[in-house]
């Protein structure tokens, strides 16, 4: 049994890179034609495929601020600097405590000094006016910032808590909204390639539509006559994927000086990120995918309408 198998799965498999061997064919002899349809299909993969890759860099980047949950605890002027290093030890070793830095109050004199410019102001000020300070880093998320923030505000040592994440929250909803609008566009535009395939293979069809009528004369299947043009939807939307992917490599090569440039200004290491091999993979995938079902849905219209006369 199975060596009768094995040559119709070989005529099998055959048959099928015959016609994809032929449909790339096809293309090839109609450059010009071929290649505007690509580009189009290439555009309305990149434009998704390429904000996809910039919301991933703009949510790495926010991922890099993990500092921007920190809070400051002011202590009262006449916690010392001992009982201060004490406080900080107790603070940290708690479970939804990352971290605790403590900034003396001499230290913070001096930086500010150098930050404000009124060094010399300050140097006629007869004692520190600053008290020490605890930066607290949070393990969790920022569900747990505002509760944490509510315990140390009512210790004893306490004279003021500095919370500011609201704006890393509007960040994060922002990102969420892009994120969903995104997926809107991707569905979008991958419908439009559908139809801009489909569109296309019926063309091919219309063309072709005496020898589609021989070949039923003859006895050809729906199958048979039907698998040259579903591998060419197929080659379409995978050149279009290639072409896409080629053009969000290039475009990111071209943004990642002035833009790494940008971020080195501002003492940040952030490297622009391209497409991963998977994403790559998955973007070429799509492409082939949409291709063949636009042309199967064109194939399943127009070729039930052409029967020999």
């Amino acid at each position: 049994m199975l060596s009768t198998m094995m040559p119709r799965l070989t005529h099998y498999l055959s048959l099928h890179a015959q016609n994809l061997l032929g449909s790339f064919g096809r293309l090839a002899r109609q450059p010009v034609g071929s290649l505007m349809t690509v580009i189009v299909i290439a555009i309305a993969l990149a434009l998704p495929a390429g904000l996809r890759v910039l919301l991933n860099n703009f949510e790495a980047l926010s991922g890099s601020w993990e500092g921007a949950i920190d809070f400051t605890v002011y202590l009262k002027l006449n916690v010392d600097e001992q009982r201060a290093e004490a406080l900080a030890g107790e603070i940290e070793s708690r479970d939804s405590v990352s971290r605790v830095v403590l900034v003396p109050r001499d230290q913070a004199l001096e930086e500010f000094k150098s930050y404000s410019g009124f060094g010399d102001a300050l140097d006629a000020l007869d004692q520190n006016p600053l008290p020490h300070a605890l930066i607290v880093r949070p393990a969790e998320g920022s569900a747990t910032v505002e509760a944490l923030a509510n315990e140390l505000s009512a210790l004893e040592e306490t004279e003021l808590v500095q919370l500011d994440t609201a704006w890393v929250e509007r960040l994060r909803g922002i990102l969420a909204l892009v994120a969903r609008i995104v997926d809107v566009a991707s569905v979008l535009l991958g419908v439009a390639v559908i139809l801009v395939i489909g569109n296309t293979i019926r063309l091919e069809i219309n063309n072709r539509r005496t020898e589609i009528e021989v070949v039923k004369l003859v006895g050809g299947s729906d199958a048979f006559i039907r698998r040259p043009f579903l591998y060419m939807g197929l080659c379409y939307g995978l050149s279009g994927g290639l072409v896409a992917i080629l053009t969000i490599s290039l475009s990111l090569l071209l943004f990642r000086s002035p833009v790494e440039s940008l971020a080195g200004l501002y003492g940040s290491t952030f490297a622009v990120r391209g497409l991963q091999l998977n994403q790559a993979l998955l973007l070429a995938g799509t492409g082939a995918f949409l291709g063949w079902a636009g042309a199967g849905l064109a194939t399943a219209r127009h070729l039930r309408a052409i029967e020999p006369t």
